[in-house]
């Protein structure tokens, strides 16, 4: 660290000398002083010498040596004075500016370096000092490296107020002295921002570049995406991300990632996939997991989406859904082995749209080419085609299911007898669920459910009463909503009060209570019932 003092200027450099070393240094301003000055300073002690003809070298270098230890001295009660200042948490009275100039130092670029890097200094006190500093002639080729060396000391501190405080100081900079700014310092800006969450300021300060007369660099669009995406403005960093295409400043892969990463997240596929055209134009090769990532966006099922403009939503549906399939081609050989989870997803999103045969075009492929189908692929496209009404196919795809290997699930049973259940073929169904209770010991309310329903449809009530009574015996439980409903159809097209009153006092030994709407209805059947008995 170099300081300089005005009135020991000269003494410092007869001092040069002497064979010693300082932890701080002062070197004057003036660098005109030439080696005249110094033997104009010597004379006096060697007319002082008895008329001596000669100096007496060792006299004056003995004199020369006191001096320079008591330089040695102030200087360093110089500087314990200006570090003690700049440390010092509420004892200064007044603003700091006046008490700097008491010390009458005059500072260099490797001193304010330094003095920045002196541990313990709160930020505020050195953005004062840097600020009085750069008022001081001789400053403005190092400016920007003392504003570099304070934004990195501050941004490193990962404080909010001293981080505003810098912003503050920046900004007034890049209004006010052009030129002086870096790159660099409003990128660890933008950094120092995104650390502590605060996404609008780090904005704020990627905006300020083309004012302040800085270049940005792909770090800094980089930058200023991961502030944003990461409090989730991500319009915000769509707009960065098309800023930063244009300028075709791409960073490097791993970012290039992270990018895509966001912007999945934030649901803007469509503008991922065109950071991963562009790098892919670059031939820049992005990871299965970045390539997974795309097509898990594009697969999403928004089911809020679908209602009254459901059409539109369809269209929109289809189009994404084909950029996925594409994405699958992207797949190395090696890479296709293990993205079984993303084929899945475009199969959910084509059975969803109700493209039930392209999926099972693509189950067919993956049985082909891999990656293998799992229950999860295979029950999609049996629900598809079920819902279709192609429940014999749905059936066919069951056997493929089991020919490789699956067992499939109480879900996948239940499927294939809803559909036989809806078609009214509950021969079908039937043969379904017994297959069902061999597999599984435990079944769900769902597959009793879509049974009952059908034996009801056909007006078969005592089937579906006895199937209600199997439930027990399988662990599962009737619910107040099925009891309901059969309840209802005994009464409405049975007239069938007697067994509804049963099923009601069933529901009561069970802890369910019948609504009064339908314990109306089955007193309503009774009295009809009881009249139409004394007509």
């Amino acid at each position: 660290m170099i300081f300089t003092s005005q009135r020991s200027a000269k003494s410092s450099i007869v001092s040069a000398s002497a064979d010693f070393r300082l932890q701080f240094r002062f070197v004057s301003s003036d660098s005109t002083l030439d080696s005249d000055s110094v033997i104009d300073e010597a004379t006096p002690y060697s007319e002082g010498n008895e008329g001596s003809a000669n100096n007496d070298f060792e006299s004056s270098v003995g004199l020369d040596s006191l001096e320079t230890e008591e330089v040695k001295e102030k200087d360093r009660e110089a500087i314990e004075n200006l570090l003690s200042l700049l440390q010092s948490i509420g004892t200064v009275d007044g603003p700091l500016e006046p008490h700097l100039e008491a010390l009458d130092l005059v500072f260099d670029q490797e001193l304010v370096l330094e003095v920045l890097g002196t541990p313990q200094v709160p930020g505020e006190k050195l953005i004062v000092f840097v600020a009085w500093i750069l008022k001081k002639p001789g400053f403005k080729e190092a400016a920007t490296a003392v504003v570099d060396s304070l934004t990195s000391v501050i941004c490193s501190q990962n404080r909010i107020k001293e981080a505003y405080a810098l912003w503050d100081f920046v900004r007034e900079i890049g209004v006010k002295k052009k030129g002086i700014l870096s790159t660099r310092s409003l990128n660890e800006l933008i950094a120092a921002f995104s650390r502590l969450g605060k996404a609008k300021a780090a904005f704020d300060v990627f905006n300020s570049f083309e004012e302040f007369g800085c270049t940005m660099i792909s770090d800094t669009y980089y930058l200023t995406i991961e502030a944003l995406c990461r409090r989730s403005f991500f319009e915000w960093g769509r707009l960065v991300c098309e800023k930063m295409l244009n300028a075709e400043k791409l960073p490097e892969i791993k970012r290039i990632e992270k990018i895509i990463f966001f912007l999945c997240k934030g649901g803007m596929a469509r503008d991922a996939h065109l950071v991963y055209l562009y790098a892919k134009d670059k031939k820049i090769c992005l990871s299965r997991s970045c390539i997974s990532s795309l097509v898990y966006s594009f697969s999403r099922i928004e089911k809020a989406d679908r209602g009254t403009d459901g059409e539109i939503n369809k269209e929109n549906d289809r189009a994404s859904v084909s950029l996925a399939l594409e994405l699958l081609n992207e797949f190395s050989v090696e890479d296709r082995k293990h993205a079984t989870k993303p084929f899945s997803s475009v199969i959910r999103k084509l059975c969803w749209i109700e493209d039930v045969g392209r999926a099972k075009d693509l189950v067919l492929e993956m049985i082909a080419s891999g990656p293998p189908p799992g229950n999860d692929a295979f029950n999609c496209v049996i629900n598809g085609l079920s819902k279709a009404g192609d429940t014999e196919e749905a059936e066919n795809v069951m056997d493929l299911m089991k020919s490789r290997g699956l067992k499939p699930d109480v879900y996948t049973y239940s499927v294939v007898m809803s559909g036989y259940a809806r078609a009214g073929e509950m021969e079908k169904a039937c043969k379904i669920f017994d297959e069902a209770k061999r597999k599984h010991s435990k079944l769900t309310p769902v597959a009793f459910h879509s049974l009952i329903r059908g034996f009801c449809k056909l007006e078969q009530f005592d089937m579906a009463v006895n199937l209600l009574g199997e439930m027990k015996q399988h662990g599962v439980v009737p619910n107040h909503d099925e009891y309901n409903k059969l309840i209802k159809s005994l009464c409405m097209k049975a007239l069938d009060w007697e067994t509804a009153g049963k099923l009601k006092e069933e529901m009561k030994s069970s802890g369910l209570i019948l609504n009064g709407r339908t314990s109306a209805l089955i007193e309503a059947v009774k009295e009809l019932k009881a009249s139409s008995s004394g007509l």
